[in-house]
């Protein structure tokens, strides 16, 4: 779709616009919008029905939520009126979001500088501050170091410098663009539908293929588990522990910097995003590995979490492809090579995640953990090695047809997204002509 362009242009003097359309005004935001900064003490919603606007929540939702006030142990900003909230922490992440006062007591967190607009169209503002360029400038001016930890001054957020067209054009401007990302916003969510959709056929695939094998007519018996009912008959059932030796792992002394930033990669839950692993974010030395519980581990281990926030909805697991050591929260499992197949095993975890999350759940944990008795008593159903190797070989091709769907979607998204940070840019520097644009 092409959008004319307005009829004249004049320079804005600011980088981030370049140049405007001759008849916007170029001026400092705080010209037309006030920072409202009022407070309270935690003791004053302690019992109350709070709508909370946090960080964490806005960047996952774009709104906020109701919550329990007297669960909220930090002083907070008050809402009374409708604002657009931005982040200084952390600008890169764009987290952004109008915010009104819906419920008796509306709040949020002292990290948003919240922008009460009053000679400016709020949705117009937000889509402002939402821009690529507006981000950019604000993250070139962050007073930390850390990258997980980076700040902008309230200052640069509600001082910048912006062009603002006549408060008409505003709102058309704001309505094109709510007209518009909504309609990419649908399509989003219909790759995001897709996805979800080949997630759980491969789910299936994989579940099927290590629970019943390739061939459909073959006898079968029971196996012994209640969730999994009958197994091919020719399969044996055995216990994990039959089949396979386990080892942990530890952390040497940060204390000691000889001991970190060596050639080990050391493998720790955050590092679980594949089902292959050849590194890591951090890595120990030999001596490090020497005066820590950790074990040298060879190529060809599976390697599973067994503590971590991230058990409560999924068990991550991995072969390694490089020796590794691991951290505490990880265990290496080692297979017997003539009894069992280390991607069979991977296969069959990925395919019964859900009731094995359940099955070795360590009750009373204070973070989601595997108690390793349960995990070692499992009862594995499993055909032949040749048997294995061919189901292992079915899955590589049947996945990759999968993966490779998924990924089309989310190149899909990720050009829409594209295609929606460039229309909101456009409209709201003036780099297109919206105003007579029809509203469907």
């Amino acid at each position: 779709m092409s959008f004319p362009r307005y009829p004249k242009y004049k320079a804005s003097g600011v980088e981030w616009l370049g140049d405007v359309p001759e008849h916007w005004e170029v001026k400092r935001s705080d010209s037309c919008l006030s920072y409202s900064r009022a407070q309270l003490d935690p003791s004053e919603f302690k019992g109350l029905e709070v709508f909370h606007y946090s960080i964490p929540v806005v960047q996952e939702t774009g709104t906020g939520q109701l919550e329990n006030g007297s669960e909220i142990a930090s002083g907070k900003q008050v809402i009374k009126r409708r604002v657009v909230l931005v982040s200084k922490l952390n600008p890169r992440k764009g987290t952004i979001c109008i915010a009104d006062s819906q419920q008796a007591l509306t709040l949020c967190s002292t990290e948003f500088v919240a922008l009460e607009p009053f000679n400016c169209e709020i949705q117009y503002l937000h889509y402002l501050v939402r821009t690529e360029g507006f981000r950019q400038k604000l993250e070139s001016t962050v007073t930390s170091v850390t990258n997980s930890h980076q700040r902008a001054s309230p200052a640069d957020i509600y001082r910048f410098w912006g062009a603002f067209p006549p408060l008409a054009e505003q709102t058309a401007i704001a309505e094109f663009l709510d007209r518009e990302t909504a309609k990419i916003d649908g399509l989003v969510a219909e790759q995001r539908r897709l996805i979800a959709l080949l997630k759980e056929k491969r789910q299936a695939v994989i579940s099927h293929a290590v629970t019943k094998g390739l061939h459909p007519n073959a006898p079968t018996k029971p196996s012994g588990i209640p969730w999994l009912g009958d197994v091919p008959a020719h399969w044996e059932v055995k216990r994990l522990k039959s089949v396979a030796t386990f080892s942990g792992g530890g952390t040497p002394s940060r204390d000691n910097p000889a001991y970190w930033n060596g050639n080990i990669p050391w493998v720790s839950p955050k590092d679980m995003k594949a089902d292959r692993i050849d590194g890591a974010e951090e890595s120990i030395s030999e001596e490090g590995l020497r005066n820590s519980a950790s074990n040298l581990l060879k190529p060809g281990r599976v390697l599973i979490v067994v503590r971590s926030g991230i058990l409560k909805h999924t068990i991550p697991i991995a072969i390694n492809e490089t020796a590794v050591a691991l951290n505490q929260d990880m265990k290496a499992l080692s297979f017997e090579t003539k009894k069992c197949v280390p991607q069979f095993f991977l296969r069959w975890v990925q395919g019964n995640n859900e009731q094995l999350l359940f099955d070795w759940a360590k009750q009373g944990a204070t973070v989601e953990s595997i108690e390793h008795n349960y995990l070692a008593q499992t009862l594995l159903p499993l055909p032949d090695i040749h048997e294995q190797k061919d189901i292992v070989a079915y899955l590589d091709t049947e996945l990759a047809r999968f993966d490779e769907l998924t990924a089309e979607a989310e190149r899909a998204i990720d050009l829409l997204h594209e295609r929606r940070t460039a229309l909101i840019s456009a409209a709201v520097t003036g780099q297109i002509d919206v105003r007579q644009h029809p509203a469907n």
